[in-house]
Parts: C-alpha cells; structure tokens; sequence
C-alpha cells in the first residue's frame, strides 16, 4: 500500500540521516525535517509528489543552508520513473536533491545538492539552428504543439513534390538541382509522408496521396501530370 500521507515519509528519512551522524527534528520553523551533524545543517522537504510549491520551498530553503532534499515516495511504473527521472534534472539545475521511500521504508538517495553546471549539447544546438536556417518563413505559430508541424524537412519534400507535380517523373538529380534541395533523391526514397515512388532508377513519381497533397497543398492540378 502505498504512502498516503507526508507524515508517513518522516520516520524514514529521520532514520536515514541518524544513521549518518545526524540529530534530527521536525517541523523548525517552514521546514518539514531539519538535521543537524557539528555546522553541517541538512534540510529535507517532504511530499508525496513533485510539484511547483514543493520545488519553491526547497528553493527558499537554500536560503538557511546548501544541503537541502525534497523526498517523495518512489516512483511506480514506466510512465511513473520517466516522470520522476525528469524531475530530477530540474532538480539537479536548482541544485536540489533527491530522495525516494519505498512502501517497506527503505531510503534511497537519487542525487546529492550540488551546484549544477549545465552541460551544452553541440548536437542539437546544430540540429536546432540547421532547422532554424532551412525552414522557409515562420509558418507554424508558438505555443501550437506539435501537430502539423511544418518542418524545413517537410517543405523541402513540398518543393520535390511541387515539382513532380508539374513535371511528371523524373529523376532525383534533376529534382534536387531544380527544386535546390541537395537532398531530395533521399527523402523521396524514404518516402516518409507517403508521398512518391520509385518509377526506375533513381526515378520518382508522386502517389496518389503525393497528387492529393499536391492539390491540397500547392493548389496543382494532379492531372496535368499523372505520372
């Protein structure tokens, strides 16, 4: 059964941090558990889910000490430990850690209060401003999700698509140099929207979806070029 209440958490983790060397007192001042080890002052909020109020608590915390813990009970399920791993990187940004209490007691800690350095991923700042470069105009409003995203990639296969459209089938070469998308043999080879065929080698044609989107999409008339 799991924990139903705060209260619930505090033997444990009073157990946990005696067990270190710590003496341990609840409920001093605004904070849930307060220990004590010589100057070494520890702070650990507890609650029975992540969430903004318990984050701005451990915040003000650090205010009194660096040593502060938020500790909820341990996660359940797939979904349950992919939310709680998010949780820990923002904690980890605040410099906040973490520590979980199993339904038998049993106390683990996650992550330790620490500053945090963030660390810059060189491979999607590049993914990030490719996009930024290719994608033509800004047509996709903020704040939208992502359902029907227009991407640059799904553009450049517009701009392939427009072409066949109008040409009829014809070869990746040409297309690329025409529609000037260095790419577009691969992309109509993928085929990821469904939208071309292969005709020969290295030819493409669009489907009938692709002649659908192409009416949809550019106002083409399909049957110009039927292909």
């Amino acid at each position: 059964m799991g924990r139903e209440r705060e209260t619930d958490l505090y033997a444990p983790i009073k157990a946990f941090l005696e067990s270190q060397g710590f003496e341990v007192k609840a409920e001093i001042g605004a904070a849930d558990v307060v220990g004590l080890r010589g100057e070494e002052v520890v702070v650990v909020e507890l609650k029975l889910g992540f969430s903004l109020v318990l984050l701005h608590q451990a915040v003000r915390r650090q205010q009194v000490t660096d040593l502060v813990y938020v500790a909820v009970p341990r996660w359940s399920g797939r979904s349950g430990w992919k939310s709680f791993r998010s949780n820990v990187g923002l904690c980890k940004r605040l410099g906040v850690g973490v520590i979980t209490v199993d339904d038998m007691g049993e106390v683990r800690v996650h992550s330790d209060p620490k500053p945090f350095r963030p660390r810059k991923s060189a491979r999607r700042r590049t993914a990030m401003l490719g996009e930024f470069e290719r994608r033509d105009g800004d047509p996709n409003t903020g704040g939208s999700g992502r359902t029907k995203l227009v991407t640059a990639y799904r553009q450049e296969c517009v701009r392939c698509a427009a072409y066949l459209a109008e040409h009829g089938p014809s070869k990746g070469s040409v297309v690329a140099v025409s529609v000037e998308v260095d790419d577009a043999t691969t992309m109509m080879r993928r085929n990821v929207y469904g939208w071309f065929e292969r005709r020969g080698h290295g030819v493409y044609a669009l489907t009938e979806l692709g002649r659908r989107a192409a009416v949809g999409e550019f106002g083409v008339d399909s049957g110009t070029n039927p292909g």
